[in-house]
């Protein structure tokens, strides 16, 4: 059986109005997969900006290695590359591990290459330089097959284009937010079919599975195709061979 605890990203990402909880007891909940993810030797936990610095101090009151990862122009992707450099920097301060930045697909679905092409140089490259694993979410419920070989293609090129070899462990392109509204019933994470395109075309860079992971053999798959990171709000179900229905 296939350890799959350091694939795992631990994740809570509901703001206090989507889960009908106080914002005290939303953080709480951030806070109980914190615990949990120290406690199961998860890779990471995945939280929103605003929790970052107090996530980092409890991580390191453990003396636990987990990483603390956090999103950013989450989820639409649609703010200014000013305002998510802005936020990343902040994020930094605080003690952040990983930088999860949304792309601005919709702009790169109107054919603003450059507007994508500028966030992602300059979004890498602050991450890069203070020592962060960078993700670009591109979220591939809003793409078409095409798109996504599209955006993928383009990231592998910038990346060589801008970026040492040894930097492309730390880039990674990611799946999705587990948030985007789709139709009819489609799914909003991750799929294999998807996952596959990603792979073939992103490299050399890494690629991330986020929602749509609901069993440790679907996990298990993943990994076995290329995967190297998996993101989900149910870690502990997977790791122990546990289904969910989780729709992330």
């Amino acid at each position: 059986m296939m350890n799959i605890k350091k694939y795992l990203d631990s994740t809570y990402l509901k703001l206090p109005s989507q889960s009908n909880l106080t914002e005290e007891q939303n953080f709480e909940e951030a806070r109980k997969i914190t615990e949990e993810a120290i406690n199961n030797h998860f890779y990471l936990v995945m939280i929103r900006p605003n929790y970052v610095k107090r996530i980092k101090e409890i991580i390191t009151k453990f003396g636990s290695e987990v990483k603390v990862g956090t999103v950013i122009g989450f989820h639409e992707g649609t703010y200014s590359i000013k305002d998510k450099l802005t936020e990343a920097k902040k994020a930094i301060e605080d003690g952040v591990d990983e930088l999860d930045y949304v792309v601005n697909y919709e702009a790169f679905k109107k054919g603003e290459i450059e507007i994508v092409k500028k966030e992602f140089i300059e979004g890498t490259t602050l991450g890069l330089n203070k020592g962060k694993v960078v993700k670009w979410i591109i979220e591939i419920a809003a793409l078409s097959d095409e798109q996504i070989q599209t955006i993928c293609t383009y990231f592998s090129s910038w990346a060589q284009e801008n970026f040492k070899p040894i930097d492309f462990q730390n880039i990674f392109v990611k799946s999705s937010t587990g948030f985007y509204k789709t139709e009819d019933g489609k799914p909003n994470g991750a799929t294999f079919h998807a996952i596959e395109i990603m792979l073939k075309y992103s490299k050399p860079l890494q690629v991330k599975a986020a929602g749509g992971v609901r069993t440790y053999d679907e996990a298990v798959k993943m990994i076995e195709m290329g995967v190297k990171r998996i993101g989900t709000s149910s870690a502990k179900a997977l790791s122990e061979n546990k289904s969910t229905n989780s729709t992330y």
